[in-house]
């Protein structure tokens, strides 16, 4: 591809020997578009009334969590993952009661975070307005966060904190001076995910190891102990080990102090029989058995393809047909692999970090699937990866629009809204008029 072809980048992404006049800060997009997604989410958020689909797991043991709390004795229910995520949705029944409302409560806080933090790691990348606020529009209508924040599962809380990770780790380079802080909140934000689902585990690498990678691409003589450099000056790769290093892990340890705290409750506890390694050494063989065939069990491919999904719910419920799917916006799941291939071209070309760092966050995100020894696997595992589809997608638009094609760029984001807006009533488990009703939806075989 010829270079110069390609449309002239933000003044943000020049050479910093050039003078360069940045976009304003959209701080309050990033407040209001996360409002308007937690108002779109709790609309029937505790419908259906009875738990559904993986809550069936995740609200016993947070129950248990708060029976334990109270002094009886149970058992320690759903001992293949950590305990923050169960955790949380304890937190949510303790707070507003066992009930519908309660059980989800959490998810939709969590949900919320994940957009507003998300739009602000794409702004400290960037420094590109446009991209941030489209950023915000794809997440509200990308289905994959909304669905997700209206249920009790555990996926929403490790994505909310991996997009804090990448809030402080993305503010930290683009504001050395608050350098210190904010990467101490990225590896407490990782151990927190860490701590919430395993499937932040390739995730949590990735601060530490660009670090890695940029300081010792500097070519500093004194490589652990120069504080020059990119992509935190002051910050020597020592100190960053530390706080990217060691704290996630600290951090991750400290969330299993409720099963210490209830060990005496929990029976039998395998924490206090087994200790913290001897617990992780049976999540591991739990997480690596053999699970029996399921109906939506689907593959990377199809998840990059949008071409298979997750009925949640499809039953008569609470006096209605209900449906709850897990897909992706069928525009911007195809367009943003398309947004990929640009940000890679661009970022490769252009040296520019922020598409590049967009591309390497869904290929890692990915790829952990494609070689993670779980043999059955589902769609939501496509949440983290979508995440940077859509952050691709942004920054492409952004692209088009500063090439002169601003009407193409309005117009993906009113087919997003628009294609959210049709399939609502089967995101938020609406009314239907019958049994048949999902039919209209049914683009794809491979969404029945």
């Amino acid at each position: 591809m010829n270079s110069a072809a390609l449309p002239e980048l933000k003044p943000s992404h020049t050479p910093p020997t050039l003078p360069a006049a940045h976009d304003s800060d959209p701080w309050g997009w990033c407040l209001i578009i996360p409002l308007i997604f937690a108002a779109l989410a709790s609309v029937r958020l505790g419908t259906p009334s009875s738990p559904f689909f993986d809550e069936i797991h995740y609200l016993p043991a947070a129950r248990d969590m708060l029976a334990a709390l109270a002094g009886a004795e149970v058992p320690y229910a759903n001992p293949e993952h950590p305990l923050l995520g169960k955790a949380l949705i304890a937190a949510g029944i303790g707070i507003a009661g066992d009930n519908p409302f309660g059980w989800r409560i959490m998810s939709l806080i969590a949900g919320t975070i994940a957009v507003g933090a998300s739009m602000r790691a794409l702004w400290f990348a960037s420094e590109d307005r446009f991209a941030c606020v489209s950023f915000g529009v794809l997440l509200v209508t990308g289905f994959h966060l909304f669905v997700q924040s209206r249920i009790a599962m555990l996926d929403i809380f490790m994505v909310a904190f991996l997009a804090i990770a990448a809030w402080q780790f993305a503010g930290a380079i683009n504001q050395p001076e608050t350098g210190r802080r904010r990467l101490i909140l990225t590896g407490i934000a990782i151990g927190c995910a860490l701590g919430s689902k395993w499937n932040a585990v390739p995730m949590a690498a990735l601060p530490g190891i660009v670090f890695f990678a940029a300081r010792l691409t500097a070519g500093r003589r004194r490589l652990l102990l120069s504080r020059r450099g990119a992509p935190v000056p002051g910050i020597t790769l020592v100190e960053a080990f530390v706080w990217l290093g060691i704290l996630p892990l600290v951090t991750y340890a400290a969330t299993f102090a409720p099963g210490y705290w209830l060990g005496n409750t929990f029976h039998p506890s395998p924490l206090l029989e087994h200790g913290l390694l001897g617990l992780h050494a049976q999540i591991i063989e739990m997480q690596q058995q053999v699970l029996s065939p399921h109906t939506y069990q689907s593959r990377w491919e199809q998840w990059a393809s949008n071409t298979r999904g997750i009925w949640y719910l499809y039953e008569n419920i609470d006096g209605a047909q209900r449906g709850v799917l897990l897909i992706g916006n069928p525009v911007t799941m195809i367009a943003g692999l398309a947004g990929l291939i640009w940000c890679g071209v661009v970022g490769i070309l252009h040296s520019d970090w922020a598409r590049r760092g967009v591309v390497i966050g869904y290929l890692v995100a990915l790829g952990f699937w494609i070689i993670a020894p779980k043999p059955v696997q589902f769609y939501y595992h496509y949440v983290t990866p979508s995440l940077f589809l859509l952050a691709a997608l942004a920054l492409s638009l952004s692209d088009l629009r500063e090439a002169g094609s601003s009407k193409l760029s309005y117009a993906v984001l009113a087919a997003s809204v628009a294609i959210f807006a049709v399939f609502f009533p089967i995101l938020t488990a609406a009314p239907l008029e019958g049994e048949r009703s999902f039919e209209f939806w049914m683009w794809l075989d491979g969404w029945r």
